[in-house]
């Protein structure tokens, strides 16, 4: 029996209704033959009137496999660009049938699933909010390469089609019907297939069954590479994706490359160099790295990677936020856009309020924007109280502190307030950098006790790190864990050591910029090369933005507490920089008013002088090449994010990629600091490691845990 049920009606409209084995329909060997014995079958029939495309799953089509495509290896680009043109034969020979097709879109229809749908004469989707439709193949490293770009790009001219393709926008509902994406949206999914017939028979005596692009003459929308302002689109994207990508991520190119050809060279010529630019990509360690990262870790931490087994899951119906601040306001936002009910605290309602306008501020931009109403921003508001008064968080499921960071007001407030939960209710601190285990010291629960540390700003910032103390209870984890899922936030799981996980992997990039600061190299030179690995911004404006007075104040706590040790410092030179820099000559960072490494006024910001004149070593600077500045800065990362797997900071590999990523700010190529350990190759990063130690110190050192999968051969996994 095939996966692909075949019914033809009285009237002889075949529907055909995919439900391959697996949770999903997607491209694989499966698809390939039922695919091809759909189509035979078709061409054969002697009274065809019209098809329609349907799908049994929850969504209409997955796309490629990508457990097949991780496994491409470089020399086999061949091999898989006669596999994507075989799925491109397939496609072009629906849309050569001699009678109408239409796709009938159930659910999502994302990559391969939008691109089987364009080879449809028509495209009726369900208007139901879990039908998302676009091409997020750049997203994984790719490019749409089953016709995608090409078709998308005569179905709407370039300038349209680019920011679906380079984005990887995508759209639901109205937007995809404005957008052009679908023809006609329906309100009750059963009625799919009878609206998709009622088309098709209607239009038999028309040549709705012969797509744009093979009409005579073909006509693309804003025309082609011939006309002025189509050329000038074209070398205007390409100019900003050098700007945004600074050339470290292909696959945005290659679609532009791809797109360009599309409304250059013939159709079908264009789909030939689609599926050449495809299989270059693949097999890329960027792709690689993006896959494993962006599906496989994502999938594997989203859902429960590190949750404890054998917990029920439950849901937060109530959450009391204390400390209505930028944390406080933001966490109090993300859980009542979720739909919990929120008491916002504060010292003052005043205060409160304050928290909860932010709220309101961002729905009114949402609703501006289109993308909210008044209505939806009125029920969320109404799930927000502020208040001054500890009885409000009365039978609270969840109470999360964001307090100041001052374990002396964290214990205070702890023991004020935890009285208040539920029966087995949870306390959660925000805390970035405070154990967790001292905190809950405070508590008379400390099993009950873990960290939420979100990240700012909160509505924005997809991660939460946990952090469990050393009496936090797996019913705990597993309750805290859920919240964040239902936040819709993507939750990494840490043991409670000093900085965490994030803090520790951040920090370290702006230790050794500093570093090679107080060595004498060029501040700006430094700055600028750490955009250039990708960084959203140098680690020395980071290091502003940051704080250094808050960078200092850390260490000089965690020292005096007796976390770590002045003399187990891996960047001396750094420390004692910032040092001069903060108590010295009061160059606290952006927002202490006399700036931090650099001076900032309206027009912008420039490098501080003094800076330069009392470190700055023109030989020094001479002396040490782009590439070990960029090594330097990256493999600080890397490094620090080994020692955190080494230490049990981080439990499993996909934690630290997503963590890394979303988290850390690594750069989207490198799949995640651990990931990019895999593709760099692991004999040749040790011989990377080795020539920064001969040169700049040995805390270039790999960890133990690095050398055990070196010396077995093994990946990080």
């Amino acid at each position: 029996m095939s996966v692909f049920a075949y019914e033809i009606d009285g009237d002889g409209i075949a529907t055909i209704t995919m439900d391959m084995s697996g949770p999903v329909n997607t491209v694989n060997n499966e698809f390939d033959a039922a695919m091809s014995d759909t189509i035979n079958r078709l061409e054969s029939e002697s009274s065809l009137a019209g098809v329609v495309f349907a799908s049994a799953k929850k969504t209409f089509f997955a796309g490629g496999d990508l457990n097949l495509i991780i496994e491409v290896e470089p020399g086999s680009e061949q091999t898989l660009f006669e596999s994507v043109e075989r799925t491109k034969g397939y496609f072009r020979r629906i849309e050569k049938l001699p009678v109408p097709v239409v796709a009938a879109i159930n659910g999502a229809a994302l990559g391969g699933g939008l691109e089987l749908a364009l080879a449809c004469n028509r495209r009726i989707a369900w208007s139901d909010s879990s039908v998302e439709i676009g091409l997020p193949e750049v997203s994984l490293g790719l490019l749409p390469g089953a016709g995608g770009v090409v078709r998308l790009t005569h179905l709407l001219g370039l300038k349209q089609a680019l920011p679906f393709l380079i984005e990887g926008k995508k759209v639901r509902g109205k937007k995809a019907l404005d957008a052009g994406l679908v023809h006609e949206l329906v309100d009750d999914r059963a009625e799919l297939i009878e609206v998709a017939k009622t088309w098709i028979r209607g239009s038999k005596e028309s040549d709705a069954h012969i797509q744009p692009w093979d009409r005579t003459p073909s006509k693309i929308p804003d025309g082609d590479m011939s006309r002025p302002s189509v050329a000038q689109t074209a070398m205007a994207a390409a100019q900003m994706l050098q700007k945004k990508t600074r050339g470290l991520l292909p696959a945005p190119e290659r679609i532009l490359e791809t797109a360009v050809e599309a409304v250059t060279i013939g159709f079908d010529a264009a789909l030939t160099v689609e599926s050449r630019k495809f299989a270059g990509l693949a097999t890329s360690p960027q792709a690689k790295n993006m896959i494993t990262a962006f599906f496989f870790n994502l999938n594997k931490v989203n859902g429960g990677g590190s949750r404890p087994d054998n917990i029920d899951q439950r849901l937060v119906r109530k959450v009391g936020v204390i400390g209505a601040g930028m944390m406080g306001q933001g966490i109090a936002y993300v859980a009542a856009k979720a739909g919990v009910e929120v008491v916002l605290k504060d010292i003052s309602i005043e205060s409160a309020e304050r928290g909860k306008r932010y709220s309101e501020i961002i729905l009114d931009k949402a609703i501006s924007r289109d993308r909210s109403t008044e209505e939806q921003k009125q029920s969320l508001l109404e799930l927000i109280t502020p208040t001054a008064d500890d009885s409000d968080l009365e039978g609270c499921d969840l109470i999360v502190e964001a307090v100041f960071e001052d374990i002396q007001l964290k214990n205070a407030v702890t023991k004020a307030s935890e009285r208040r939960l539920n029966s087995g209710g949870v306390w959660a601190s925000n805390t970035s950098s405070l154990p967790i285990s001292e905190l809950a010291q405070a508590s008379s629960c400390p099993e009950n006790f873990i960290g939420l540390h979100f990240f700012s700003p909160v509505d924005k910032m997809p991660l939460v790190e946990i952090i469990c103390g050393d009496k936090t209870s797996d019913e705990t984890l597993a309750k805290g864990f859920d919240f964040v899922r239902q936040l819709k936030k993507t939750p990494i799981v840490v043991t409670d050591k000093v900085g965490f996980f994030t803090g520790r992997a951040f920090s370290s990039q702006l230790d050794e910029a500093a570093q090679m600061v107080s060595e004498g190299v060029d501040p700006l030179r430094i700055d600028n090369l750490g955009q250039a690995i990708g960084m959203p911004v140098g680690p020395l404006s980071s290091s502003d933005e940051v704080s250094l007075s808050l960078l200092v104040k850390l260490r000089d706590t965690n020292i005096a507490a007796g976390y770590l040790k002045a003399e187990d410092d891996l960047w001396p030179g750094a420390s004692a920089l910032r040092e001069t820099l903060v108590k010295e000559y009061n160059r606290g960072g952006r927002y202490h008013g006399d700036g931090g490494y650099f001076d900032y006024t309206e027009k912008g910001k420039t490098i501080w002088p003094e800076l330069r004149e009392m470190y700055l070593k023109p030989e020094v600077d001479r002396a040490v090449p782009d590439k070990d500045i960029m090594d330097r800065l990256l493999f600080s990362n890397v490094l620090e994010t080994l020692r955190c797997l080494d230490e049990g900071v981080l439990n499993d590999v996909a934690d630290g990629n997503i963590g890394s990523i979303f988290g850390v700010g690594a750069p989207p190529w490198t799949g995640g600091y651990i990931q990019f350990v895999n593709t760099y190759g692991l004999p040749a990063f040790k011989r990377r490691c080795d020539e920064l130690i001969s040169k700049y110190g040995d805390r270039f050192t790999p960890p133990p845990i690095f050398e055990e999968k070196l010396a077995t051969g093994q990946l990080f996994t």
